[in-house]
């Protein structure tokens, strides 16, 4: 797993780091990985730095000492009023090597001449844990910056963002990259502020492993965490062993949602799925899948008799997945409560199966449970109305410390929480944003709970492959990506992260692309 550090935890682990390491020696390594950065994004042109007062303005001044010095080089500064020896050898080191060191300019007009004609521009003014908003001396800077965003490169952080929470404060810049520094800051992966933020670039200082706290209250998967959590299936196995998952879903009105969910846990390892559907769908389902067993479930019998069935055929899996689809009528809603009260097995519940749980939660309190939500469903199920965009966070860890149940909260910046650790996940994009694909997420984690992952890590897992696989189909098809596209697409995700892996060690990664990318290739924006 990639570390993910709030500012404050990391203003630690860099004061320990210097102490160990020696105070020039962070930021001459923070200079290397910027200036390598640079390079690939500016090979050519004059490099413009507007640099605050602290380590951040530092951390320009050590990248611009890196360049070769036949380019041009101008760092706009703010004086450091104490400035730490990193701050002063990085100031020496660009002098030295010729880079030109101007005031911050002190209005708009200055502050947009000092960017004009430049092939890149470093913002450099606050880091992660600044207090905002930002000040007067600092506002014609920021507003430059947000003005030329395509031409801009963030140190750690752009500067009005909140690197805990991800709120952003104007003026803030937004960046069209952004290169964190040591570890990843959990606002940077979070809306709003990841609007701002761009392609996210993490830069491994190599500080040791034992400066870094073990535990976290929030974490994300990388590809390398991903791969070595995804279940391998055993050369002895055989099709129940291999997972074997039941799946309640689909209506006469909502057919597809059953399919799609299905077709899912396949593609995602299921040795064997049973789909329970309603009478009225089952001849559709039946001409769209061949693999899994349909089991028709009578439209008029007595809810204890659907129920029974149900966990009968539980019995013989190692999870359920119940909801894609499924009727709103009160018949349902007592089926679906009565068996995830009582399933034998691990659950994962979306859609339908929320409708009916949301006025219902203490009766699965303490359950092997996964909810699926996305933002208009966790509304209703938490009773607290509409989430504001940047109350996410406080709100899913305030529902299941109240619930217990592990919820993974659908957005571009998904989110999974077990009452111990706030998982972010990192991938995906607006392919996603297609009627069908939360049967497919819903699909996937079923199957990965039958392959014996916990709730927690068959939420994170399927959060992070389902990303991908739209990653690799907005690749294909830029426009008009749809759900059914996502469950033959997981192989080709597979290898994906498998070769993203591959560069798990190298101290520049990319962490993901910034919405701008389409904008950009589109020569848009």
């Amino acid at each position: 797993m990639i570390r993910v550090l709030s500012p404050a935890m990391m203003r630690a682990v860099d004061a320990a780091a210097r102490d160990r390491l020696g105070a020039e020696t962070p930021m001459r390594v923070a200079g290397r990985l910027l200036a390598e950065r640079i390079r690939a994004a500016a090979p050519a042109g004059r490099i413009v730095a507007f640099a605050g007062p602290g380590d951040n303005g530092g951390d320009a001044f050590a990248a611009l000492a890196e360049l070769e010095p036949d380019r041009e080089r101008i760092v706009y500064a703010l004086p450091a009023r104490s400035p730490s020896p990193g701050r002063l050898d990085a100031e020496e080191r660009a002098r030295q090597a010729g880079v030109s060191v101007r005031p911050l300019p002190a209005d708009d007009r200055s502050a947009d001449a000092a960017l004009e004609g430049a092939a890149l521009a470093l913002d450099g003014l606050l880091g992660t844990g600044a207090r905002l908003p930002v000040g007067e001396e600092m506002a014609p800077a920021v507003r430059a910056l947000a003005r030329r965003w395509k031409i801009v490169l963030a140190i750690d952080s752009p500067t009005g963002i909140d690197g805990e929470s991800g709120a952003v404060v104007e003026p803030a810049v937004h960046a069209r990259e952004t290169l964190t520094l040591g570890a990843l800051k959990p606002g940077l992966l979070l809306d709003p502020a990841r609007t701002c933020v761009g392609d996210l670039w993490f830069g491994d200082l190599g500080f040791p492993t034992d400066l870094f706290p073990e535990r976290t209250p929030v974490g994300a998967l990388d590809d390398d965490a991903f791969l070595r959590l995804l279940p391998r299936r055993p050369a002895t196995a055989d099709k129940r062993s291999a997972g074997a998952l039941v799946i309640v879903a689909g209506s006469r009105q909502f057919p597809g949602a059953a399919v799609l969910c299905a077709r899912a846990a396949l593609r995602a390892g299921a040795g064997y799925v049973t789909l329970a559907a309603p009478e009225s769908t089952a001849a559709v389902l039946r001409t769209q899948l061949v693999e899994p067993v349909v089991v028709e479930l009578s439209d008029h019998a007595h809810p204890e008799h659907i129920t029974e069935t149900i966990l009968d055929l539980t019995r013989r899996a190692a999870a359920l997945a119940i909801g894609p689809g499924l009727g709103l009528d009160e018949r349902w809603g007592v089926i679906v409560r009565e068996v995830l009260r009582t399933a034998p097995v691990p659950c994962v519940a979306d859609a339908g199966a929320l409708f009916h749980l949301s006025k219902h939660l203490a009766s699965v309190q303490g359950r092997p449970l996964v909810i699926t939500p996305h933002a208009g469903e966790f509304a209703r199920l938490s009773g607290e109305g509409t989430i504001a965009l940047g109350d996410r966070v406080r709100r899913l860890r305030s529902f299941v410390e109240r619930t217990g149940i592990v919820t993974l909260l659908k957005g571009r910046d998904t989110l999974v929480f077990d009452g111990e650790t706030l998982h972010v996940n990192l991938t995906g994009c607006a392919a996603l944003a297609t009627a069908g694909s939360g049967d497919v997420l819903t699909g996937m984690i079923g199957a990965l709970l039958a392959q014996g992952l916990s709730p927690s890590d068959a939420a994170r897992v399927a959060a992070h492959w389902h990303g991908r696989a739209g990653e690799v189909c907005a690749h294909r098809r830029p426009i008009g990506t749809i759900a059914g596209d996502l469950p033959d697409a997981l192989g080709e995700a597979l290898g994906a992260s498998v070769a993203a892996a591959r560069n798990a060690d190298a101290p520049l990664r990319l962490v993901f692309r910034g919405d701008h990318a389409a904008t950009l290739k589109n020569g848009c924006g």
